[in-house]
């Protein structure tokens, strides 16, 4: 985020801000900023607007963002992501096209089963991380960050181009739909009043088009960016605010915005590109190395492979571990040192914990202190207090899968 924000009272400790990733102030005015089609709804709502990736989003509401945070762990919340880019590769050789450009396996997703994956670059740093869906509609459903917005369109709409000189069946369309997030561990019971699918059908990681509230052509896929169980609802713009006003109207249901959805991810342990990931980052020491498919691993045929795989088996510089500490909260930038007094890496991302009542942060440390346990201190203000390396999640997740 793009803006610096006011000090919030948390079960007797202060958070001093919010979340790292909120905390950058304003690259450009707001009337420059491109408005999601609930834009106008936000503002009714009363939601605090702020500047991030280019766009105009709200970062809360009316309830304190530690509120909104607890709300969706104990309920649900519904976020408007339609900032992120969502694309549609089709032709028959749109598996090709993107495995040339990512680690996964994606010839083997079955029928409207996703996958997180990563554009990489030559280099093995990643360009952005997205989650691919393969349809039973005969296309690729492509989610990626909206930060990433006009280099990841370039470089799919560069790689489309290139297949198709070569005479390749392939295409690519953007999706002009709004996106909303249902979040939390009542959002597949507040969903399934409005649908006639049987949510239960549908577990973490597949999608499937279906009528919601009567819009027709609705995609609603089981995943999101908070560790608790939810929806991403890609809807006909038109119809967001329909959609939205509707779900609100059960009790349980909640709007969240920005602040809420950086502290969620972070204490489920998830990387915000820019932050704990970039272009500098290959995916072993960003500890992403499950994305990349057995099968792609042994092909090594994705970009980057000659510096990644051997990463998988040897060791490396560093790598992205959590952190946890008492005291002051843990930000971005923040120095991390070795007991003995020697700086050894960096935060990349850091807040108070409002489940846990601790301070949780991300950041890259040699492999040999990347051990669970390890003792550590991080500058906090100028002074050293003591962190120690965590598991991720911090908080566990409550992902929907079949058993």
């Amino acid at each position: 985020m793009q803006q610096a924000m006011s000090m919030v009272a948390l079960l007797g400790f202060r958070l001093q801000a919010l979340p790292s990733a909120l905390s950058r102030p304003f690259s450009c005015a707001q009337d420059v900023l491109r408005r999601t089609p609930l834009y106008d709804f936000h503002l009714a709502q009363g939601g605090k607007m702020v500047a991030f990736a280019g766009w105009s989003l709200p970062v809360q509401y009316r309830d304190s963002h530690v509120d909104s945070h607890l709300h969706t762990r104990q309920h649900c919340s519904l976020f408007d992501v339609s900032h992120m880019l969502q694309t549609k590769i089709y032709g028959c050789d749109r598996v090709k096209l993107m495995e040339s450009l990512v680690v996964g396996d994606i010839a083997e997703l079955r029928p409207n089963q996703g996958t997180l994956s990563l554009f990489t670059s030559e280099a093995g740093g990643i360009l952005d991380d997205l989650i691919v869906t393969s349809t039973s509609e005969g296309y690729l459903y492509v989610v990626s960050n909206a930060g990433c917005w006009d280099k990841d369109l370039a470089l799919m709409q560069d790689k489309v181009k290139e297949f198709q000189n070569r005479g390749n069946d392939v295409g690519l369309e953007v999706v002009d739909n709004a996106l909303l997030a249902l979040q939390g561990p009542t959002a597949a019971q507040v969903l399934q009043a409005c649908v006639a699918d049987d949510l239960r059908k549908l577990p973490f990681m597949t999608s499937a088009v279906m009528k919601v509230f009567g819009v027709s052509g609705c995609r609603v896929t089981r995943c999101g960016y908070t560790g608790e169980d939810g929806v991403e609802i890609s809807v006909p713009a038109e119809e967001a605010v329909h959609l939205a006003t509707a779900l609100l109207k059960n009790p349980e249901v909640k709007l969240a915005g920005l602040a809420a959805r950086d502290s969620l991810r972070l204490e489920a342990g998830l990387c915000l590109y820019g932050n704990d990931i970039d272009e500098h980052t290959t995916p072993v020491e960003g500890s992403l190395g499950w994305t990349l498919g057995k099968r792609r691993r042994a092909a090594m045929d994705f970009p980057g492979a000659k510096i990644i795989v051997p990463q998988l088996k040897g060791e490396v510089q560093r790598r992205r571990v959590g952190l946890m500490c008492e005291g002051a909260p843990m930000r971005a930038h923040s120095p991390i040192l070795s007991t003995e007094g020697t700086v050894i890496g960096t935060v990349t991302s850091g807040c108070p914990s409002p489940c846990l009542k601790k301070n949780v942060a991300m950041g890259y440390v040699p492999s040999k202190y990347s051990r669970p346990g390890t003792q550590l201190l991080v500058e906090v203000r100028r002074k050293p207090q003591m962190a120690v390396v965590s598991k991720m999640p911090f908080v566990p997740t409550k992902y929907y899968t079949l058993k």
